[in-house]
C-alpha cells in the first residue's frame, strides 16, 4: 500500500473516532465500550490477518513491541474513553493534536537524529498558550471538564511514548502482525477491567438493550475501522515515517472532528474553543517549520 495512501486513512478515522467513543459510550458505560471494541477488534484482526497470509511473528524484538504497542493501547484508550464522558468529541481530537510536541520531546532522548530546534520551542509555547485557553474554557463548561481535558492530555503522553519506544525497538513486522500483537496484549487488559468495574452482567445486557442503535454501530466501528484498519495502517506508517511525522497527522483532524461533533451530536462551539484551536494547530504548525538546532549549552539538546 502506498504511505500517503495510508497516511491519509488515519486521517480519516481518527477524525471519526473521537465522535463515536463518545456514541459508543452510551451503549454500556466506558469499560464496557472500550472492552468490547477491542474484544472484536482482536477476532477481527485475526481474521484478517488469515485472510491475507499474514504470519505473526514471535521473536523477542516482536514481542518487545507487542508489549509496549498494547500497554499503550491500553492505557491511552482506556483513560480517553473515561475523559470523553465530560468534554465534547471535539475537544479529545484537538487536544490529541498536542502529541507531536510530546512526541518530539520523547524522541529527542530516545530516538536518535531527532533535535529540539527554536521553531519547536516556539511552536510548543504557542501550543501550550492554546492549551491554556481551553483549560480556561473547561472550567466554565462544567466540574468534570478538567478532569476531561487532563485525562486526554495524559492519554496523548502515553500514547507518544507507546509509539517512540515501539519505533525504538525496530522489530520489522508486518503491520497487522503488530495490530494482533499489540491487541493480545490489550485485550485481556481491557476484560479483566470491565470485570472488575462492571455492575453486572444482567445489568449490563439490561442497558445493552435499551441502548440507542448508534451506540452499538458505534461500537462495531470502532472495532472495524478504529482498532482493526486504523491500528494496522498507523504501524504501518509508523515503520516508515518519523514519529513526529506521524503525529502530525493530530494537526489535520481537530478542526473537523469539532465541526463533526457540532453537526452530528450538537455539541457547543464557543469563541475560546476556536481561539484555543487556532493557537494549538498554529504552534504545531510552527514546531514542524525546521529551523537550526539550538546551541550546545542547552540542557535538553541530546548528545
Amino acid at each position: 500500500m502506498p504511505v500517503p495512501l495510508a497516511y491519509f486513512g488515519v486521517i480519516l478515522i481518527w477524525i471519526t473516532t473521537p465522535l463515536a467513543i463518545a456514541w459508543s459510550v452510551d451503549a454500556a458505560g466506558v469499560t464496557f465500550g472500550v472492552s468490547s471494541r477491542m474484544l472484536l477488534g482482536t477476532i477481527l484482526a485475526f481474521l484478517f490477518s488469515m485472510l491475507m497470509r499474514s504470519q505473526i511473528v514471535w521473536h523477542r524484538n516482536a514481542i518487545l513491541a507487542y508489549i509496549y504497542g498494547g500497554l499503550g493501547i491500553y492505557t491511552s484508550m482506556l483513560i480517553v474513553y473515561w475523559a470523553s464522558q465530560f468534554i465534547p468529541s471535539g475537544w479529545v481530537s484537538l487536544l490529541f493534536g498536542l502529541t507531536p510536541i510530546f512526541s518530539a520531546i520523547m524522541a529527542t532522548f530516545w530516538l536518535q537524529g531527532e533535535l529540539i530546534t527554536k521553531p519547536r520551542v516556539l511552536g510548543a509555547l504557542v501550543g501550550f498558550l492554546g492549551l491554556s485557553v481551553i483549560f480556561g474554557s473547561s472550567l466554565s463548561l462544567h466540574e468534570s471538564a478538567l478532569l476531561g481535558v487532563l485525562g486526554v492530555l495524559l492519554s496523548g503522553i502515553l500514547h507518544s511514548a507507546s509509539a517512540i519506544w515501539v519505533k525504538r525497538v525496530n522489530a520489522h513486522v508486518s503491520a497487522i502482525s503488530m495490530t494482533v500483537g499489540s491487541l493480545l496484549v490489550a485485550t485481556p487488559l481491557f476484560f479483566l477491567t470491565w470485570l472488575y468495574t462492571q455492575p453486572g452482567l444482567e445489568e449490563t445486557l439490561q442497558t445493552l438493550s435499551n441502548a440507542p442503535n448508534y451506540a452499538l454501530i458505534a461500537i462495531i466501528y470502532l472495532a472495524l475501522f478504529g482498532s482493526v484498519f486504523g491500528f494496522s495502517l498507523y504501524f504501518f506508517v509508523l515503520k516508515r515515517v518519523d514519529a513526529t511525522r506521524v503525529a502530525l497527522i493530530s494537526l489535520v483532524t481537530p478542526i473537523t472532528s469539532l465541526f463533526l461533533g457540532y453537526y452530528l451530536n450538537n455539541e457547543t462551539i464557543t469563541v475560546n474553543v476556536v481561539i484555543g484551536a487556532g493557537f494549538i494547530i498554529s504552534g504545531l504548525a510552527i514546531f514542524e517549520l525546521g529551523g537550526k538546532p539550538l546551541p550546545k549549552w542547552v540542557p535538553f539538546r541530546p548528545n
